[in-house]
């Protein structure tokens, strides 16, 4: 499970558009070298009863990420076994993934309790493949917040197929740290659903709306409708069984 946490904010926009400006933008689509992020900071906490898991967070300027150090994210393994250990110490562990590297080091307090620095370093071939999708970020350092929510060519080669083509860096962003995926995108369809934007998804997914509740919505009746009206009924706490009973209600006293 992916959580994203802001500071000074529970919305997820100022992620995308509040990326540390730690490199300067670029017009190039293949950068002569990669960018390089030296104010990286990590604390890992163990888990309680407010968590499943520890938890490894990362800080760059304003962006936080909290990543359960689980089997959800396997290139976070290294930073768990290092942190596994109840002995204080130094530690060092490297984080690999498709927008870059993060190699850290720091001190280990107790098992999953510490803190520390890393050093980032973007890919420049993922840079390119980002490029090539029309998806280059207008800051390069927005590759670490690629990082943080594990968004990849892979998933923006999906929504494209699906027909929900992010339009920039920051939808790619959003739609991984919400986890929209090809297929959540197929479950959303349905008779009752026009779905053509990623917009459109970010909107149904950050409103908790599932493939169920739009079938339940069509076999209600409801047909054609809008992401914005699908969130809005949503909303008001609208269901597909209360579209029926208000519709035998509706028929009862037209007799």
């Amino acid at each position: 499970m992916k959580i994203l946490l802001i500071a000074g904010s529970a919305m997820l926009l100022p992620l995308l558009t509040q990326a540390a400006p730690a490199a300067p933008d670029t017009d190039n689509p293949l950068p002569v070298a990669p960018v390089t992020l030296t104010d990286v900071r990590w604390t890992a906490e163990p888990a309680d009863g407010a968590q499943d898991a520890p938890r490894l967070r990362l800080r760059h300027g304003p962006s936080n990420s909290d990543t359960p150090l689980d089997a959800d994210r396997p290139e976070f393994a290294a930073a768990a076994a290092a942190l596994a250990d109840n002995a204080p110490g130094p530690i060092h562990f490297t984080v690999s993934h498709d927008a870059g590297t993060l190699a850290c080091t720091g001190e280990r307090t107790s098992a999953y309790a510490g803190k520390g620095r890393c050093r980032f370093t973007a890919d420049p071939h993922f840079e390119r493949q980002l490029a090539a999708r029309g998806l280059a970020p207008r800051q390069r350092a927005t590759l670490l917040a690629m990082l943080m929510v594990d968004a990849t060519i892979e998933q923006a080669d999906g929504l494209i197929r699906e027909g929900v083509r992010p339009e920039n860096a920051d939808d790619l962003i959003a739609a991984a740290a919400l986890d929209i995926t090809p297929a959540y995108v197929r479950d959303l369809r349905s008779d009752a659903l026009v779905l053509t934007r990623i917009e459109d998804a970010i909107a149904c997914k950050a409103m908790d709306i599932d493939g169920a509740y739009v079938r339940d919505l069509a076999a209600a009746g409801y047909h054609g409708l809008s992401a914005q009206d699908v969130v809005a009924m949503k909303a008001m706490g609208i269901t597909g069984a209360y579209a029926m009973a208000m519709n035998r209600a509706a028929e009862g006293n037209g007799r």
